[in-house]
């Protein structure tokens, strides 16, 4: 198994022999305006360009989008990709989205998706605190995690856009994943807090699988992100899990 970190949650995973493409932003840098009502919105994003080509990123065998926020799925992406590419999506509202830019082999994930081998397994987050879904739900919406279960390798939890909450501990429970990855850059909501995971989030997803190898992604890209891989990673250290825990830099590959 291969992650490689490309920027923000955008990312290749190798596993069971095929390529997977996970959520691809492929603006050039400073494209497109910082996100409104959340912190530091007067950046442009993305905040760093791409460290590997859209050709190299097209090269493979399938994506998947855990939801289709512009950071996860954005105007280049939609008009680069081949449109005959195979992309999972959530649900079947974010199927006739993807479908409407063009795209033809399109599949809704669920609790029993099979690719060539490979089991994926559709799992729920929550994009943000119970409170922060009162007041902001219709605009966060529906996110989901993905379970990828194979004989040859670790079974492997990509958790998507969420905090942590009672979604991703059961998926932890339920699936016991060797390898977890994480959208670890406290994306921040003014006056609201965070809508994905930060620090002490990280901290009790090792806490509940503490044999686990984390993976910190999301992370240096966006406006409203602000935990920084240092300090993620002096966290870890300060906290005991630094050896658990791998943040990798942009264009970096963590071999499992």
């Amino acid at each position: 198994m291969k992650f490689q970190q490309i920027r923000n949650a955008t990312a290749i995973i190798e596993y069971a022999g095929k390529r997977f493409l996970v959520d691809p932003m492929l603006s050039e840098k400073a494209s497109f305006p910082g996100f409104p009502g959340t912190v530091n919105s007067e950046l442009s994003n993305p905040l760093v360009e791409l460290p590997v080509t859209i050709h190299e990123l097209s090269q493979v065998d399938a994506v998947i989008l855990t939801h289709t926020h512009g950071d996860h799925w954005d105007e280049i992406a939609k008009a680069a990709l081949p449109k005959d590419l195979l992309v999972f999506v959530q649900n079947e509202q974010d199927q006739k989205e993807v479908s409407s830019a063009g795209f033809t082999n399109t599949r809704v994930l669920d609790s029993e998706t099979e690719f060539e081998g490979i089991r994926l397994v559709k799992t729920p987050g929550q994009h943000g605190s119970d409170s922060i879904m009162e007041k902001l739900g219709d605009m966060l919406g529906t996110v989901c995690g993905v379970i990828f279960i194979h004989p040859s390798e670790k079974t492997l939890y990509l958790a998507g856009d969420t905090v942590w909450n009672h979604h991703v501990e059961n998926s932890l429970e339920t699936y016991t994943p060797e390898v977890v990855i994480l959208n670890s850059g406290d994306a921040q909501v003014v006056g609201l807090g965070s809508i994905i995971m930060g620090k002490r989030d990280v901290l009790k997803v090792h806490e509940a699988a503490p044999n686990a190898t984390l993976i910190a992604t999301h992370m240096e890209a966006v406006n409203h992100a602000v935990l920084s891989r240092k300090e993620l990673r002096e966290f870890s250290i300060e906290n005991g899990f630094d050896t658990n825990i791998a943040v990798p830099e942009d264009g970096e590959t963590v071999v499992i």
